[in-house]
């Protein structure tokens, strides 16, 4: 079969990833492809020996194919036919991960460069389908070999330039490297990453003269992790500080590689990646409501691929960032008369504790600029009321009693919240003075200047208000631990359990109240008890066993919960408990009676124990 340049682009844009590109793009492909016939039997790619720099496509005929090394003397993995693709793994990393390709019988494959290939799979459309690639690779039981180590996704050694190189010796560098970036060192082991699609905005876009010193061109170090880090640790940093690169270097911080988005396709964090630049780059509402609505499946493929639900509910929580982030963008450039830089966003709750479920509410506050006139505000207040519109429609849906943005109680300028925070702290009981500090205190910047949140600093002096201490206190404990009880037998609701407000939010209240007790400003739960351990009103012991009782916890909620999902019910906290296994059940029970237990005691303890002793280290 001999196939033209032309022919092939029009054969490729009948198929995914090249039917979302722009024709001009497939057709460049094309003219640089090269096809090949295979005999049955005849090797196509071994990428278990050499990585490969091409990506693969059958034209015509069929493919087997092996996607596990230790495998390739059974029977493939899967036969692939007309327009599927493979290689892509090996080439985007440059490593030897697979797969092994054997034709099934006379075939055509085009191979397509990297250097032609690889940009449009680092796209949104080929983000989009390198996700769906994996997680039906999951699904079937053949996704690729993953790593688990931020060690095993350092391809190469990174180029290294001085801040004082001109922009255009740097280029000429990456280009003769063959690399995408290059590294700048910014002194005390710190380091910035300059990419070539930084280099063509300075100087083509901004105008910037060749000659000027890279070091000029760079802005804050790129976040930084540590040689044995965890791969998943690594991709909730990269997530969250929306880089395009990560550092790696070892403990004395002298650099040893760079990690982007596109070598975590060898990750089980690969979906997770994906979507995550699919939210950050929507174009528009309608396209950003229609990738939100996968948040909820990726987090299924997540688990099954291997990550544990803590680290899957971490990254839930960046992709609702990335989320929300958009929304807010997408709905001001609907705006052009309100200003992003007049406010700060807060996520509030579960998400801003980076501890959201698939039934958590999106609790949002914000702070405006001082200097922003009092009319303006219901103006503001409007545009979030769209934000939040937004949200809904991509299936995060505000809190319900009103704890949002759209709302003037939780948009307020940062001046009138501090106010009000000093108020609450004087009179918890005033106003739902404990109700709102205990969700400002669980606030979380993700859009906007800090600069204007220092709302929740006003709560680290906690601890010289006696009188507050024990009101908040008792606040935390009113919500109790407990299993059902005979009221819910006699009831008829012997059979479910509220796993939220029967034995999380209990260990929530607890541990936000003593991490401000000992002036933690942790955020999650875990180690919200971890710096309050060791007290007299929250011994080791007792901290530790709240730690793993917690963690059983959100464990068997997010499973419960996308259990539901998949067979088409709406995600609650309402468990029904003949659903669960018996080990389970037991996991629940034993859970709520450490919760109970510890409870108990604080309460003791604040009857019997001077407030100025309940922080101090306990006994022995």
């Amino acid at each position: 079969m001999d196939t033209t340049a032309t022919e092939l682009a029009d054969f490729l844009l009948a198929y995914q990833p090249f039917a979302s590109l722009d024709p001009d793009a497939v057709a460049s492909m094309a003219a640089a492809a090269r096809v090949e016939r295979f005999q049955a039997g005849e090797l196509i790619l071994d990428a278990f020996r050499d990585p490969n720099s091409e990506m693969f496509v059958v034209v015509d005929g069929q493919v087997d194919l092996w996607n596990e090394r230790d495998r390739i003397l059974e029977l493939p993995n899967e036969r692939l036919r007309a327009g599927a693709v493979f290689g892509f793994s090996s080439m985007l990393t440059e490593r030897s991960v697979g797969p092994r390709a054997v034709a099934a019988g006379p075939t055509t494959v085009a191979a397509i460069p990297a250097a032609v290939v690889g940009p449009a799979l680092t796209s949104p459309e080929g983000a989009k389908f390198l996700a769906e690639h994996v997680s039906s690779a999951i699904a079937r039981g053949t996704q690729h070999p993953t790593y688990s180590l931020i060690d095993d996704l350092i391809s190469h050694q990174p180029l290294v330039v001085e801040a004082s190189s001109s922009a255009y010796e740097v280029a000429r560098q990456m280009t003769e490297a063959g690399r995408g970036y290059a590294v700048v060192g910014r002194g005390e082991g710190t380091y910035a990453v300059v990419s070539d699609a930084a280099l063509r905005r300075e100087l083509i876009v901004a105008g910037r003269a060749a000659t000027t010193p890279v070091g000029d061109l760079l802005d804050e170090p790129a976040p930084a992790v540590h040689l044995g880090d965890s791969a998943t640790e690594a991709l909730i940093l990269l997530l969250e500080s929306e880089q395009d690169f990560l550092v790696v270097t070892d403990a004395a911080g002298r650099l040893c590689g760079v990690v982007a988005p596109r070598d975590f396709a060898v990750s089980p964090t690969t979906a997770g990646v994906s979507l995550h630049e699919q939210l950050r780059r929507a174009p528009d509402i309608e396209e950003l409501v229609a990738r939100g609505r996968r948040v909820l499946s990726t987090l299924d493929h997540l688990l099954a691929g291997g990550l544990t639900p803590d680290r899957v509910i971490s990254i839930y929580s960046t992709m609702i960032d990335a989320l929300i982030r958009r929304a807010i963008t997408l709905v001001f450039e609907e705006h052009p008369g309100l200003s992003l830089d007049a406010f700060a966003w807060l996520s509030l709750g579960s998400n801003g504790r980076r501890e959201a479920v698939p039934s958590s509410d999106a609790d949002t506050a914000v702070a405006f600029a001082d200097d922003l006139p009092e009319p303006e505000h219901d103006r503001y207040r409007r545009a979030f009321g769209e934000v939040h519109a937004v949200l809904s429609k991509a299936g995060l849906s505000g809190d319900h009693h009103g704890a949002t943005a759209a709302h003037a109680p939780f948009s307020r300028t940062s001046k009138a919240w501090r106010a009000a925070a000093l108020d609450w702290m004087s009179d918890p009981g005033k106003n739902k003075g404990a109700v709102m500090a205990s969700l400002l205190v669980d606030g979380r910047a993700i859009f906007g200047d800090p600069a204007l949140l220092g709302v929740a600093q006003v709560f680290t002096d906690l601890r010289r208000h006696p009188g507050t201490m024990r009101l908040l206190l008792q606040e935390s404990l009113a919500r109790r631990a407990k299993r059902n009880t005979m009221l819910d037998t006699l009831r008829g609701r012997d059979d479910s359990f509220d796993i939220k407000r029967r034995a999380i939010l209990p260990v929530v209240n607890l541990a936000r109240w003593s991490a401000s007790s000992v002036g933690s400003s942790a955020l999650s739960t875990v180690t919200r008890l971890e710096d309050a351990a060791g007290s007299a009103m929250l011994p080791a012991t007792r901290a530790a066993n709240l730690v793993e009782a917690f963690q059983v916890l959100q464990r068997l909620r997010l499973r419960y919960q996308l259990n539901q999902l998949r067979h088409g019910i709406r995600p609650t906290d309402l468990m029904v408990l003949d659903d669960l296994s018996p080990i389970d059940r037991s996991l629940v029970q034993q859970s709520v009676r450490e919760v109970a237990a510890a409870q108990r005691r604080m309460d003791n303890v604040s009857q019997y124990v001077p407030i100025e002793s309940w922080t101090a280290p306990e006994d022995g």
